[in-house]
């Protein structure tokens, strides 16, 4: 087994040892699934992503970090391969490395490529995303490079892995629900904790669904679990790598199910928060909760719909109009205001000096997979506000699946609803280092237009 500097352990295989093993039908025989997995906490003092008023480096580690691969494989040979992470989120350029990588030594196409973070903020910083909002000297920013490069080779490693190990399965599709998830925008902290304590309901849009693909082996056993939910991984906020309350929750799974992968993907949580927060207790309770929600799932398998062994998948890149991007009169502006805003001009000011332009728009993932004859599953990149999770369900179907913070974490993702209400999540530009403050007002309708492509293209 080949070991990393970076990674505290390689791959691991994930393998079942089928005995006396009741076959298959035909029609159900016909699905392979691979799956692997692989350690990336960090081993060095890097710096954690997600919070700016963090002012050093990793200090430990609550629970470890993991990468985890489900390769997908239907009955005409159509591949496809799930990863997800303990990571804040993938930026554009691992993403297009990886992919190149992929493409040359497994033959898949970035449609065949689902790479999805948990969006946790115990996570370290990765390569070019979100630099303008930490303080980071050349020491730090060696160390990220250094990480990001292992991380890289891990994931195409660990994808291969799983290509390599196919078995026959059956997947089954289903939905939970857990409501600790909390519409940020509309609920100020002090009053969610009385509110819950009256029994009285929240304000705002939330999507408390927990989509649920579950893969058995030939004896029925669970091979894999893949489960989302839509919700801000931000319960904790120190100095020690987690996965957060999602990481607890695949914890709780794998420790009850023995010999199964359990994945966690992030879905439109952008504006949702686990609250209250700020304690491991809490963190861990959010977690064994949303577990609870999927073993619900699982222990009622015959509720759960049988997926036919067909795959289809789609990509698109949208170029997304920025509202205004800044003029060097801004960028000086921004220079004097210091902290995000100074880092992010200075940096773009630099572009200026070169002769470089700055770009006007952005080349946004959408990304449609239809497993069997009807199980959507819709990808966006960046941090996806509720109402696209919403809007794609009540389009397609109640049973569609909504994942953000896919292939390329680039900014918030506003619904024309929050565009219009202005705040955080309508400007947060300034964060990842954006050379404007907006999107277009017609953000929405291009993502959905995008979306509504490729679901007629797969039909």
């Amino acid at each position: 087994m080949q070991r990393h500097r970076w990674i505290r352990f390689g791959i691991v295989s994930i393998t079942v040892v089928l005995l006396a093993a009741a076959p298959l039908s035909a029609a159900e025989a016909t699905w392979k699934v691979g799956l692997a997995k692989a350690n990336i906490t960090p081993g060095k003092p890097i710096w954690l992503a997600g919070y700016g008023s963090r002012d050093h480096g990793c200090e430990g580690t609550l629970h470890d970090l993991w990468i985890k691969v489900l390769a997908l494989e239907s009955a005409d040979g159509q591949r496809a391969v799930v990863l997800t992470s303990d990571l804040l989120g993938f930026p554009r350029n691992m993403h297009e490395r990886i992919c190149a990588e992929l493409k040359t030594r497994c033959n898949l196409e970035p449609a065949q490529v689902m790479l999805n973070a948990s969006h946790t903020h115990s996570a370290p910083v990765l390569r070019d995303a979100l630099y303008d909002i930490y303080p980071l000297d050349d020491e730090q920013r060696a160390l990220i490079e250094e990480y990001s490069a292992e991380l890289e080779k891990l994931v195409v490693e660990t994808i291969e892995k799983a290509l390599a190990e196919p078995t026959p399965a059956t997947l089954w599709a289903g939905e939970g629900t857990v409501d600790f998830a909390v519409n940020r925008r509309n609920n100020p902290v002090a009053q969610v904790i009385e509110a819950r304590k009256k029994g009285e309901p929240l304000v705002g849009p939330v999507d408390h669904d927990v989509p649920v693909l579950a893969a058995r082996g030939p004896d029925d056993a669970l091979r894999a679990v893949v489960f989302g939910y839509a919700c801000h991984g931000t319960t904790l906020s120190f100095y020690r790598s987690s996965g957060d309350y999602a990481g607890f929750a695949q914890i709780a799974l794998e420790e009850d199910n023995p010999d199964t992968l359990a994945m966690f993907y992030a879905g439109c949580g952008a504006d949702q928060n686990p609250l209250p927060r700020r304690s491991v207790a809490r963190c861990g309770k959010y977690g064994f909760a949303l577990a609870e929600a999927v073993e619900q799932v699982l222990d009622k398998k015959k509720a759960m719909r049988p997926i036919a062994p067909k795959l289809q998948t789609a990509l698109e890149f949208v170029d997304l109009d920025f509202e205004k991007p800044l003029s060097r009169e801004d960028l000086e502006a921004a220079v004097k205001k210091g902290s995000y805003w100074g880092r992010r001009g200075k940096r773009l000011l630099e572009k200026l000096d070169r002769g470089e332009s700055l770009p006007t728009s952005y080349p946004y993932p959408v990304q449609v997979w239809k497993l069997g004859d009807d199980q959507l599953w819709i990808t966006l990149g960046g941090e996806v506000v509720v109402d696209y999770s919403l809007r794609f369900k009540s389009t397609y179907g109640p049973q569609t699946w909504v994942a953000g913070y896919t292939n390329d974490v680039m900014s918030y993702i506003p619904s024309h609803r929050v565009w219009e209400e202005g705040g955080y999540e309508s400007s947060a530009f300034f964060v990842y280092g954006q050379p404007a403050d907006r999107w277009a007002p017609d953000i929405e309708d291009r993502i959905a237009a995008a979306v509504q492509r490729l679901v007629e293209k797969l039909k």
